[in-house]
């Protein structure tokens, strides 16, 4: 079995979860930038973490044979942050770093005016720069925050095939699906989404346009919640063909729009003894997946 998982805060796992990943089956990961847990004293401070995203996370990553790639943004709590909008002028030479697949992630926290401006600017950069959209629904007032984002998605021009709206529930999924977004689901052991749950949502709208993450963090999380989903879905009763549709082609389709993945399997090789790999570089390859 094969795994992409398409968002995954791997800053804040150990080399443990990497390896224990790479045996679920785990071979390719997105890393959105987000909140670091506590109010930054600088934007320099966003400078040093892309970097980090761009060079040291997919280094880690290679040497437990996965292949890492990031989506780069003002996340929306921080987009609140007056000293943190200063971000926004210097993301455009980040955006055409070769690693970066998407801007991301995007979207509401709290659904305040500072949170709007920050949302369509970014959407305008990624429509600037031909690259995807990863976007953040709240926590709170789901439903209300998802009706606004396809609204501002709506108005920016952006393809809405361009666009993914993660950490939806079933309240949420079918107005995305409609707008012809990409329906993003948090698989987490005990909130946002379970594999239960996911199985359910699977059977009555079907795989296309479905992308399932552990979104892994700090919090409590689980980055093996992409391994569990599949094997719940084969428990259901789902075929391996969609089964590897949903946990690999789609995310493996939804970031090939950037024209900037590259999934090789010289790319990434299994982890030898010693805990290096074959890892060959970050070269890119441009136009599709």
């Amino acid at each position: 079995m094969r795994i992409f998982d398409p968002h995954i805060h791997m800053t804040s796992r150990t080399t443990d979860d990497y390896e224990a990943m790479y045996a679920a089956g785990v071979r390719a990961v997105v890393e959105p930038a987000f909140w670091l847990g506590q109010p930054r004293t600088a934007p320099a401070s966003f400078y040093d973490y892309f970097d980090s995203l761009l060079g040291w996370e997919p280094y880690r990553a290679a040497q437990f044979g996965i292949q890492h790639f990031c989506t780069l943004a003002l996340n929306p709590k921080e987009a609140n942050d007056p000293q943190c909008r200063a971000v926004l002028d210097e993301l455009p030479r980040y955006l055409a770093k070769d690693r970066v697949v998407a801007v991301g992630e995007i979207g509401y926290d709290t659904m305040t005016r500072e949170e709007d401006e920050a949302l369509a600017a970014q959407l305008q950069l990624a429509v600037e720069h031909g690259l995807p959209a990863l976007v953040h629904t709240p926590h709170r007032d789901k439903t209300a925050g998802t009706r606004r984002t396809l609204d501002v998605v709506r108005e920016s021009g952006i393809d809405p095939a361009h666009v993914v709206l993660d950490h939806l529930n079933e309240l949420t999924v079918g107005m995305v699906l409609d707008r012809g977004c990409w329906a993003g689901f948090s698989i987490y052991p005990r909130s946002k989404m379970s594999e239960d749950r996911m199985v359910d949502i699977l059977t009555e709208h079907g795989g296309d346009r479905v992308l399932v993450n552990s979104a892994a963090d700090w919090g409590r999380s689980d980055p093996l919640t992409t391994r569990k989903t599949a094997d719940a879905m084969l428990a259901a009763g789902f075929g391996e063909d969609t089964v590897d549709r949903v946990l690999w082609r789609n995310p493996v389709a939804f970031y090939g729009r950037s024209g900037r993945l590259d999934l090789d399997p010289t790319a990434a090789g299994a982890p030898e003894a010693d805990g290096t790999s074959t890892f060959a570089g970050n070269s890119v390859r441009r136009g599709g997946a």
